[in-house]
This record gives C-alpha cells, structure tokens and sequence, in this order.
C-alpha cells in the first residue's frame, strides 16, 4: 500500500465518518444478474437478454460510476460508499439523492464473489489479498470485510453486499467472469457447463452481469453518471 493510500484510509477512519444518515433501504435492489452456462469467445455466453434495467434507478440528483478493475483490498467498493457519506455530508442531502454504480472488471472479478468461493478455491492467497486497514494478508473477500476482521463498523457498512441492500448498483463485467469459470474447471476438473452454472451460484447475490466491464461503465456514464476511476 502506497503512503498517500495509508494516509487516505487513516484520514478517513480517523475522522469519523458519519453514517447514521444512510437509509436501510434507497429502493429496492433485486438480485437481477442472469449468467449463462455456455462458452463463448466473448466471455460466458448469456442465455436470456442483458438486464439494463439498473439505467432507470438512477435517479438521484447526483451520479457517479466508479470503475473497479483491481482487487485493491477492495478500496474501489469502498470509496463509493465513502463519496456518497461526504455528500451527504457536505449537502446535508439524503442518500437518496446520490446514485452511485460500482463497476468490478478485469481482475476486480472476484470482489463479485461471495465467501465460500473465495475460501473454497483459496482465492487470498493466490491473489494475495490484503485487508486495507490493517495491511496484513487476508482469506477474506476484501468486499466483504467486517467489524470481525479488523474493519471500524463505519468502513464495514460499506461492504458491497450491504450497499447493494442499500441500492446502489454492482455491475460485474462478464469477459473478467470467464477467468471465474475456467479456475472452476480447473480446480474441479468439471466440464465448462457445469463450471459456469457453480460460478454463478457462488456471486454475490444482486449483482448485476453485463457484457463487458467498459460496456458498464460506458453505459453508466450515457445515463448520467460521472466517472471514476477507483482503483
């Protein structure tokens, strides 16, 4: 971790960010991502049509995409809700009125899935995972850290399941996915259909599968959103 990263997340924790403000619920967000079970040269093959209705929920009067293609002890998931809490805080607006959208691409892919694939395929150690806060190596999806690991309770609301409850939208790039299915194959020494249908079980419930990370971010930002790049 650089110094100016050390410093951000010290900053940060130090300062207390307040979170009470942020609602249980912005709208409802529904576990809508639909993944194949065919491969195909352009990722995973899709079965049913793409699912773009996230474009219509962004309806706050500010908007933000913020384009995650590294693990990054998962800062990229971070930083989103972090903006949204200093505007909140800075326009004493509710969170209602800031949309934000959480793109995980290229090696960012696996911040999309949940636990049980991180323990099963030893996931931290191969991509030597680091948890932010405390810079030590971690098991653990760094997307999903908890006040458990050594995360202040303000940095755990930012997991990205419980922003995804709070309805902010996770889009996850279905080219990365590929990479997710052919180490299932491998470490299972299955076929590729059932890999597929395995990694699909193992995402993290309520992201939202696109074709392409750089479609997501694209189309995010022709709905309004401003782009950021945050890892």
């Amino acid at each position: 971790m650089t110094d100016n990263r050390r410093d951000f997340i010290q900053r940060l924790t130090l300062g207390g960010l307040a979170l009470g403000a942020l609602p249980s619920s912005l709208h409802a967000a529904e576990p809508t991502g639909r993944l194949p079970n065919r491969s195909s040269l352009s990722g995973v093959a899709q079965a049913e049509p793409w699912d773009i209705s996230w474009t219509k929920k962004l309806t706050g009067t500010h908007k933000a995409v913020f384009d995650s293609p590294d693990l990054d002890g998962g800062l990229g998931v971070m930083r989103a809700g972090i903006v949204a809490a200093q505007y909140m805080d800075v326009f004493k607006m509710p969170a209602s009125d800031f949309s934000a959208v959480i793109v995980l691409r290229h090696n960012g892919i696996s911040l999309a899935m949940n636990q049980a694939y991180w323990d099963t395929y030893k996931i931290g150690k191969k991509l030597k995972a680091m948890n932010p806060l405390t810079e030590m190596p971690t098991d653990r999806n760094p997307a999903l850290l908890r006040e458990s690991d050594g995360v202040p309770k303000n940095f755990a609301e930012f997991a990205v399941d419980k922003q995804i409850a709070r309805g902010v939208m996770v889009l996850a790039c279905n080219l990365a996915f590929r990479d997710v299915v052919d180490a299932i194959v491998k470490a299972d020494k299955i076929k590729d259909d059932e890999a597929a249908a395995k990694a699909k079980s193992m995402l993290i419930p309520g992201i939202i599968m696109q074709p392409s990370g750089v479609f997501a971010t694209t189309l995010a930002q022709e709905n309004g959103c401003i782009y950021v790049r945050a890892t």
